[in-house]
């Protein structure tokens, strides 16, 4: 575990990374994005953040209270229903057109529902596509900005932001478990309990294929804890009453969301969690294989190691990350770039 004292002295040295962090949150216009949106916005100088979700009315608010909190701040909303793939596209050409390097990539929209199968109009369920599918389409499509974030300028020397470039979905990581290799979309077999698990270990092996592929930027899948988010709000009256007084007797067991925002933004730039090209990290955490510095890493809410290491290995033997991260591709083609 790191001391809440530690995550809060890191976290207030981020002004030494100078001006120009870019960083994009979506779903941070409630909940844990929220909250960490405002903690690095208070700790950083002259950034620029982008705010991507639905709610514009909740945005407007949010935006007035970080200009007061960091007037040199530059904050953006932007309207997405991430479930759509395609608007997924839209949201990221748009930061695209204003953006040349992106230094985080910070993922945690999602809905709680008691459903089952939802699709929506490009054939995907609709919680399935906001877990997975759509955040992974935004961490694909900026890419090459993240990529920008890591280099050094060659003609001043410095780094865009000491060469941050971070990607950090919050999901479940932890919950990892068997797949079903012959419906990984869940078209047939559908069931919460199966949408949870595809969802958390096709973002545990994707990421692994990813800081492989692109050792500049590191890869962070978190697990938030209970936590009380506005995820209720997509459920009916009796339903979200019900949730409510859990929450309110399980209180004491609660992470503050003021402290999961300051824990999230450590996840997010310390050097603990190094890409997998840095050589110079003395203590680098180890990442989700048990390689020090891997750069793919599976964090309990508390920034200790987590991670159900048992099914991924099994997974592991049959290469399952290439497989699944294929059919990613494979979907995001389908949907996105029919031929």
């Amino acid at each position: 575990m790191v001391s809440l004292d530690d995550v809060k002295r890191h976290n207030a040295s981020l002004k030494d990374f100078g001006p120009n962090l870019v960083a994009v949150f979506v779903g941070g216009t409630s909940g844990i994005g929220e909250a960490t949106a405002r903690a690095f916005v208070r700790d950083t100088v002259s950034s620029r953040v982008y705010l991507v979700g639905r709610n514009e009315a909740q945005a407007s608010k949010i935006i007035q209270e970080l200009r007061q909190l960091n007037p040199d701040g530059q904050i953006s909303f932007v309207k997405c229903d991430a479930a759509n793939l395609k608007s997924v596209d839209e949201v990221c050409k748009t930061i695209q057109q204003k953006e040349n390097h992106i230094n985080l990539l910070f993922m945690t929209v999602g809905i709680f529902t008691t459903k089952g199968r939802d699709e929506t109009d490009e054939g995907l369920d609709k919680k399935f596509s906001l877990n997975y599918y759509s955040r992974m389409r935004f961490l694909f499509n900026l890419l090459p900005q993240l990529t920008a974030a890591s280099k050094v300028d060659s003609a001043t020397g410095i780094g865009l932001g000491h060469n941050l470039s971070r990607v950090v979905s919050v999901l479940s990581a932890g919950d990892e478990g068997p797949l079903n290799m012959d419906d990984l979309s869940l078209k047939n077999n559908f069931s919460l309990r199966n949408c949870a698990r595809h969802t958390i270990t096709m973002t545990s092996l994707s990421m692994e294929e990813l800081a492989a592929a692109h050792p500049a930027t590191s890869f962070v899948h978190a697990y938030p804890s209970a936590v009380k988010t506005g995820l209720t709000r997509g459920l009916g009256p009796i339903a979200r009453g019900a949730l409510e007084g859990i929450y309110f007797l399980a209180k004491p067991f609660f992470v503050p969301l003021d402290e999961s925002g300051e824990r999230h933004l450590y996840a997010a730039t310390s050097p603990r969690f190094s890409p997998r090209e840095a050589k110079d990290v003395a203590d680098a955490a180890p990442g989700s294989d048990g390689e020090k510095g891997s750069g793919a890493y599976l964090l309990h809410w508390d920034g200790s190691d987590n991670g159900n290491k048992k099914p991924l290995q099994e997974l592991r033997k049959n290469d399952t990350g290439k497989t699944v991260w294929k059919h990613t591709l494979d979907t995001f083609d389908s949907i996105c770039d029919p031929s």
